[in-house]
């Protein structure tokens, strides 16, 4: 559940890294899933040229030695060895080089007949002894004849969760090795620190390695796919390929996605979000800006060459109509001409209102701005002649080779139907792959996913627009209030009332999202406490809707199961803690550990509704 919220924010923007890290019990085994791609990222671990990574396969003297070579600080550069380290491996053999950084490490000695057996299967004794060594330790640090010591020290460090090999003599899977550089990661070193620091890195609040943070700091890019030109910047064939956050194959690709990469996990993720528009601003200014504000959105600039684009050095003025390239943090990756863009925004109309835009000469000039709510969730500004009703649909599109953006309105495409249980389809339209679906509620919208209406029933009136791709699959929809999701949801905090008829006076203290709002007059609304839905701006609503109350739950994942009933909670459910006559703000965590729990729902689940707040005593 908790996954959930945080990758469906960053989907928007393409920042989903496609990670699976389930949240494990202290002290325990982490999944395998999370310490593959730890071990991975890290290049410490890779997988054939299919991108296997064998993890079943016993582990040789060699393949051991290099994944621990590669774990140290650096030992990604080892090269070829100088001259053979030993007999039975000559310089030419593939692992010499981490042979010889390994010797020179201390990390490994020959047999006594002078021989390093590179294929041989390793031990569970010798390969803990190798790690060991990694953390600081060496043999006078351990009483006792080899291995005991040693193997105390592997399990009161907790190097062995997950390791299957049980006794000295064991031989280690792949699967082993992947387990045991990941504890590595996080062990103390001798001197106390973890070691995952000597690597640039850090653990995260629950002591494990920030695997996202990992996987950010060993990845490459960005580029701009043009042609297939790009693909010789990556320097390996990738096994897994993601685009916008979904499995894709390497053909899904399309000119001007930005790619990144990770070699050592045969991975690729391309973005293909672009914001076309005007621009209106550059901050903190032209001679070096970090940010850029296109369409009425400020876009942090992350690459060097989209910071030269947009600089008075680059070929970009204030004024000029541009496509901006966004890559996965949401920041401008590329700057291109708007001839590239193939980012056409379908949206409804938020606001029309009176803005000033530079006109590339240092002057200035005033047009009607529409807002575009688009069907991705967010919010842009377009100058238009048009005029345009706040609730109309809209295309935003490039027009001629001056790249002025217009917008054409769109009769509303009605649709009737149940979506499929399994959420694939809405009648008789399946969704495609990376399908934008808006539902507009109270003038604000909420970006969901197909899996969101499963099962529900769309009546006329609720599906204000749609349209399909080649294929006959449902690319965009525009839904009309069907979920609730868009509406915001807190809780009254304070009611008070004085007086009657016209000279009545009520005050309203209440909380959204941990901000506290106050409203005073002779408005009285069927909420005079507990959680509400608002209709309209937080501080000043137009109604406050009383929810319905589940008393005496227990939240259980995305679940708040009470009796023989369960309760989908929402994935921005609201949590409070109702303390010393206060509410306070707290967390899903604090719900799922227990205590007088009560959830609030707006309306049946067969409906779209879900629990939007929590109470906990």
């Amino acid at each position: 559940m908790k996954l959930k919220r945080l990758f469906s924010a960053l989907l928007a923007a393409c920042l989903t890294l496609t990670l699976i890290l389930p949240v494990s019990a202290a002290g325990s085994a982490a999944s395998l899933d999370e310490a593959v791609q730890a071990v991975t990222a890290l290049g410490i671990l890779s997988g054939d040229g299919s991108g296997n990574l064998n993890l079943s396969a016993k582990v040789t003297r060699a393949e051991f030695v290099a994944m621990a070579v590669k774990a140290m600080p650096g030992g990604d550069g080892v090269g070829r060895a100088a001259v053979a380290p030993y007999p039975d491996v000559p310089r030419s053999h593939w692992a010499s080089g981490y042979v010889e950084a390994a010797v020179g490490r201390g990390l490994v000695t020959a047999f006594s007949d002078g021989t390093f057996r590179p294929n041989q299967e390793i031990k569970l004794a010798e390969a803990v002894s190798m790690v060991l060594s990694l953390l600081g330790y060496e043999a006078g640090d351990f009483s006792g004849a080899f291995p005991t010591g040693q193997l105390a020290m592997y399990h009161r460090l907790k190097l062995s969760a997950g390791v299957t090999a049980l006794s000295a003599a064991s031989p280690l899977t792949r699967q082993d090795a992947v387990y045991l550089f990941y504890n590595l990661l996080s062990a103390k070193t001798k001197e106390g620190t973890p070691y995952i620091q000597q690597l640039g890195h850090s653990l995260d609040a629950s002591g494990r390695p920030d695997v996202v943070a990992l996987v950010n700091g060993q990845m490459e890019g960005p580029v701009v796919a043009r042609g297939y030109g790009w693909q010789s910047s990556l320097g390996f064939t990738p096994s897994k390929v993601y685009r916008n956050g979904n499995p894709a194959a390497l053909a899904n690709i399309q000119d001007y996605d930005v790619i990144y990469w990770n070699a050592s996990m045969g991975t690729v993720w391309a973005c293909a979000q672009k914001a076309t528009g005007p621009i209106q601003a550059l901050e903190p200014d032209r001679a070096n800006p970090t940010s850029v504000t296109v369409a009425g959105r400020t876009y942090a600039i992350e690459s060097s060459a989209a910071a030269l684009a947009l600089s008075d050095l680059g070929q970009y003025r204030l004024g000029d109509t541009v496509t901006l390239l966004l890559g996965r943090s949401g920041g401008v990756a590329a700057v291109e001409d708007v001839s590239v863009s193939a980012g056409e925004k379908v949206g409804v109309v938020a606001a029309v209102d009176k803005t000033s835009y530079p006109d590339g000469s240092g002057g200035t000039y005033t047009a009607q701005t529409v807002t575009l709510l688009a069907t991705d969730g967010q919010t842009y500004q377009y100058p238009t002649r048009g005029g345009y009703k706040v609730g109309s649909v809209v295309r935003a599109m490039v027009a001629g080779n001056g790249g002025e953006v217009t917008l054409r309105g769109l009769a509303n495409a009605s649709l009737t139907g149940t979506v499929s249980r399994d959420g694939a389809r809405l009648d008789k339209y399946a969704f495609a792959q990376g399908a934008e679906i808006l539902d507009v509620s109270d003038g604000r919208g909420a970006a969901i996913y197909p899996s969101r209406l499963a099962g529900l029933k769309l009546d006329s009136g609720k599906v204000k627009y749609y349209s399909l791709n080649p294929q006959g699959e449902i690319e965009t929809l525009i839904l009309n209030d069907v979920t609730g999701d868009a509406y915001q949801y807190g809780i009254i905090t304070r009611f008070e009332e004085e007086g009657e008829g016209m000279g009545r006076y009520c005050t309203y203290q209440y909380d959204v999202g941990g901000v506290s709002y106050t409203i005073s007059g002779s408005t009285k609304f069927l909420a005079a406490g507990g959680p509400v839905k608002l209709q309209g701006d937080p501080a000043s609503p137009e109604k406050l809707y009383a929810l319905t109350a589940v008393k005496g739950g227990q939240v259980t994942g995305n679940q708040l199961i009470a009796g023989s009933r369960k309760y989908t909670l929402s994935d921005s459910v609201a949590v409070y803690e109702y303390r010393d006559g206060r509410y306070w703000l707290s967390s899903l965590a604090r719900a799922e550990s227990g205590g007088n729990v009560t959830g609030w729902y707006d309306k049946a689940e067969s409906e779209g509704g879900r629990i939007r707040v929590i109470v906990v005593q």
